[in-house]
């Protein structure tokens, strides 16, 4: 009865799943239909703009549809929600080659003729995938079993796998190929002037020393300066640029957890008694075990060291046909069967171990690490603790481990060490030391040689809130959803009923996780779609517990206000008044650089480089600024700079020797280090640069 019961509730999720798919193609029909009724008419269908091309919901759905074809034939499964988001992204980022891209080729004049096509299929230029999946024993590339292959397909059915596997494939070729001649056509314009080829030797090989003080912002208080309006204005001015944003949305959220209840815990332990008691006495174990369980390792077979850890104590003394549990294990109710105990080939045992090694291979060295090995083992014999001798004298990974090497099976420990763990006969202490290619071994057998693999099913329940439980969480979101209308409310609400407050800040159209939120996508699609500052929202559903959310703020596309970034901004614009002061100090000192450190105070410390190159970003001490690396290469020897305010302080730079790299005849290496910068970076620069002309518009995040 417990069986059928099991199946009963199985396969209603089956049939609700499939009547929730049916009502969904009738209302997508409804929706997407060309009817009259279709709520997306005119630009309501539209997912975004490549190119002045505009892509309807159904192109799109079309494209990702493609992918997820591609996907099962690839993977012999349907995609799940983890993998779908990246789907839809491949097959925009397909389109966005089909209408941005691709014209390019027909306008420089780029094409694959149906020769180039043989020729990259089983011409002299094979395509290097196709190489890689024919190759001989050797692991060349086998001409002969590619065309018998190709041969074969012919007699294959037009819709069969191997032939749609195929088609899927040979479709890509030509757009590839076509992709790399365009590239290359452009790459091959890229070029590298004698001048700046020496600029390169010089930036790698240039060195100077350089001595200086430094006097870090931070140690000057932000009391002593005060940012105006104007300073803000004019720092905002002055660097709009990076102050770009992306469309983004901000809210604050409070959530209730569907946190399992006692009762809920009894039930379920409750339900696994039961099964319990049928497990004792079904004869299909196996069958049993998979269709009552939450675990997808529900029938199987263990050596010793693959057992799981809540049966490794209990599982010698039990008989076949035992069954234990319910038992919590894991934030899970477990029941385990032991079917039948089996002889494996392979034999398996556990040890630990105190290896000490010896300084060199001198008799000398040996002796010295032996005599150690010897007295450690004398002090575990009158008694001493295995684990701590290991933690306090073991030189191998295992010290921190109390010295335990977990199982091993034949084969994996050098012979010595093997021949003696193996032939013990009773757990404990080896008597005598051990000597292998890494030195002394103190060995301590904690599982003797055995063989016997262990056939066991095991039923898994996850403790999960009951329904009762979820309906309570739910009402409570409900009730606390219709009871406030604004963020002022919200936040006091929440205050009252001792709710913690969530804040996520510049949510992106495409985020799927928002802050603790793990499945949030349905929560960023009612900020984009109904929100607006203010609104509070339904209850949203996200996987471990219930949510409400206020929308807080927005940021259109574009420029981001003044006000927005006013706070952040401010300790910037402190940092470079800090740096007037600090600089206009350092004026008014005179001497050497460490009597100016010593006049200024505590804060100025005197730091030096012996080799410091034209290339890098950073002074030691000082962190990145690669404004202050410039200006001390730009130094004279033994010249002294003005205060420099820098990146992260001010700097008072004075150079030492500056080594110039001497002239040589052929500079060809720094040369192609510097083309072939270029051109990796070529083919990403060339599809940013097709992306921007194109004017993409993507307003996929008001679907998906």
């Amino acid at each position: 009865m417990a069986l059928i019961g099991t199946l009963r509730n199985k396969m209603t999720k089956v049939v609700v799943g499939f009547i929730t798919v049916a009502i969904a193609a009738f209302v997508l029909n409804d929706l997407f239909g060309s009817g009259p009724t279709s709520v997306f008419s005119g630009n309501d269908n539209e997912v975004g703009e490549i190119a002045g091309k505009s892509i309807s919901l159904e192109e799109f759905q079309a494209a990702v549809q493609a992918r997820e074809n591609n996907y099962i034939l690839n993977f012999g499964r349907q995609p799940g929600e983890r993998e779908r988001p990246s789907l839809r992204q491949q097959a925009w980022d397909l389109l966005i080659s089909k209408y941005a891209i691709t014209p390019q080729y027909e306008n420089v004049g780029v094409k694959v003729t149906s020769d180039e096509e043989w020729d990259i299929i089983q011409g002299k230029n094979v395509d290097e995938n196709i190489k890689l999946s024919f190759t001989d024993s050797a692991g060349n590339f086998d001409r002969n079993s590619l065309i018998a292959y190709l041969q074969s397909l012919d007699n294959q059915p037009v819709n069969s796998e191997p032939r749609v596997r195929w088609n899927i494939f040979r479709a890509d070729l030509v757009p590839g190929r076509a992709r790399i001649k365009f590239e290359n056509l452009i790459v091959k314009t890229n070029y590298v002037t004698q001048a700046e080829s020496e600029r390169e030797y010089h930036l790698q090989n240039d060195v100077a020393e350089v001595r200086y003080v430094y006097v870090p912002f931070y140690s000057m208080s932000d009391s002593l300066v005060t940012a105006s309006e104007s300073d803000l204005r004019a720092y905002y001015n002055k660097n709009k640029e990076k102050y770009k944003a992306e469309k983004s949305r901000s809210m604050s959220y409070v959530s209730f957890p569907l946190t399992p209840s006692a009762t809920d815990s009894a039930e379920i332990r409750d339900e696994l008694s039961k099964i319990a008691s049928d497990l004792r006495t079904t004869v299909e174990d196996s069958v049993f075990a998979v269709i009552n369980s939450d675990n997808t390792d529900a029938y199987s077979t263990y050596t010793p060291d693959k057992l799981p850890a809540f049966l490794n104590e209990q599982i010698g003394s039990m008989a076949a046909g035992t069954v234990i549990g319910p038992l919590l294990d894991g934030g899970r109710y477990k029941v385990a069967k032991l079917v039948s105990k089996n002889r494996d080939t392979v034999y398996n045992a556990r040890a630990s171990h105190i290896l000490i090694r010896w300084d060199d291979e001198t008799p000398e060295a040996k002796k010295t690490a032996r005599d150690k090995a010897q007295g450690i083992l004398n002090d575990l014999k009158a008694g001493a603790n295995f684990a701590q001798k290991a933690s306090e004298f073991g030189t191998d990974g295992t010290a921190s481990r109390g010295g335990d090497l977990g199982y091993f099976t034949t084969g994996q420990m050098v012979k010595p060490f093997e021949s003696a763990v193996f032939n013990a006969k009773s757990t404990g202490l080896i008597n005598n030391l051990v000597e292998t290619e890494f030195g002394y071994h103190i060995i301590d057998v904690t599982s003797v040689k055995d063989n016997t693999s262990y056939t066991v099913a095991i039923i898994e329940r996850d403790i999960t809130p009951s329904d009762e439980t979820q309906n309570e969480a739910y009402r409570k979101a409900d009730l606390f959803a219709s009871s406030v209308s604004n963020i002022e409310d919200f936040k006091k609400l929440a205050a009252e009923e001792n709710l913690r407050v969530y804040e996520a800040a510049d949510v992106a159209t495409n985020d799927t996780r928002v802050n603790t939120l793990s499945d949030a996508r349905q929560v960023v699609l009612w900020l984009f779609r109904d929100a607006k500052i203010g609104k509070v929202s339904d209850v949203f559903d996200v996987q471990t517990s219930y949510a409400v959310a206020v929308m807080t703020d927005e940021t259109e596309e574009g420029y981001m206000a003044f006000e927005d970034v006013k706070e952040e901004i401010t300790p910037l614009v402190k940092n470079q008044l800090k740096g007037k002061k600090i600089a206009e100090k350092l004026n008014g000192l005179n001497g050497s650089l460490d009597e100016i450190a010593a006049a200024y105070g505590e804060d100025a410390s005197v730091n030096s480089s012996s080799d410091l190159k034209l290339n890098s970003n950073s002074l030691p001490g000082v962190g990145i600024d690669p404004i202050a690396v410039g200006k001390a290469f730009a130094l004279e020897s033994g010249k002294r700079s003005a205060p420099i305010i820098g990146e992260n302080g001010v700097l008072i730079i004075e150079s030492g020797n500056k080594t110039i790299a001497p002239e040589i005849g052929d500079y060809s290496m720094f040369k192609n280090q510097k083309l072939q910068s270029l051109n990796n970076q070529s083919g990403f620069n060339i599809s940013e640069a097709l992306k921007k002309g194109a004017n993409i518009v993507d307003k996929r995040y008001l679907f998906f």
